[in-house]
């Protein structure tokens, strides 16, 4: 089936970030700096149970990742939480990799490093904006993950897919699904919060072909939910930004 019961060419795509990891661990000053070997932390792996738990009860067509080990381990954890089969193998689609920070600078503290990067989410919108001093473009990551969603979306045979990324870009696809041909996606990235192991749900209903089959062209996006958080629904004493908490102490 490539629709979702009860529709004619709806599909859903439950997005998620990857839960807590910790960029000054010990695994990144081994790989002098390089985060993409971060692990999910302690917490991080509660963290991804919890959104296993939640969605213990939806069956995944498809599962993806972005490939590095803090999105394939919050992947595995999810589906290891599935409770009817059969469960889907984890795809990698590298497109969805985090944006490519550049250089941070001269700065004091993991707060001072937090409100860096805020401030560049703040300007993602402006012509050439990138993610700090010589990172990559903000409207060249939102291309490729774009991309990324878009192929998932002509593929036959699915329905529901569960995808485990990033918070950027997760923010590019979420401003794109919001405004779409309406305007740039990039000047919303800086609204959408997306706290570790966070599950967003975006439908998308797709143009129907002359044969009454699903089509690739989108018609409408439809965000059902953003940044929910099975292990703490209501946010409840989590005051920080998303930024705040990811570069804050691991508290385990």
């Amino acid at each position: 089936m490539s629709a979702l019961p009860g529709t004619t060419g709806r599909r859903r795509i439950y997005l998620m970030r990857h839960g807590h990891v910790d960029y000054f661990g010990r695994e990144i000053q081994a790989a002098s700096g390089d985060t993409k070997v971060v692990p999910l932390t302690p917490l991080g792996q509660d963290q991804a149970d919890a959104a296993g738990r939640a969605l213990s009860h939806v069956r995944f067509d498809r599962a993806i990742c972005s490939g590095v080990p803090r999105t394939k381990q919050t992947a595995e954890r999810v589906l290891a939480g599935q409770a009817e089969g059969p469960v889907p193998a984890l795809e990698i689609e590298a497109d969805l990799i985090e944006i490519h920070g550049g250089h941070f600078g001269e700065v004091k503290s993991r707060a001072e490093l937090a409100a860096k990067m805020a401030y560049h989410f703040e300007l993602a919108g402006e012509p050439g904006a990138t993610m700090l001093e010589h990172g990559e473009v903000f409207a060249d990551a939102e291309c490729r993950a774009i991309g990324a969603v878009q192929r998932l979306l002509a593929e036959p045979g699915w329905h529901t897919i569960l995808i485990a990324a990033h918070e950027g870009i997760n923010r590019l696809i979420l401003g794109w699904a919001a405004l779409g041909a309406k305007g740039s996606g990039l000047k919303a990235v800086q609204a959408f919060e997306q706290d570790p192991a966070c599950i967003n749900v975006v439908d998308f209903d797709m143009v129907p072909k002359a044969d009454g089959s699903i089509g690739t062209e989108i018609q409408r996006a439809i965000i059902k939910a953003v940044n929910v958080t099975p292990y703490n629904y209501f946010k409840h004493g989590m005051n920080m930004t998303s930024l705040e908490a990811i570069f804050a102490k691991d508290p385990r």
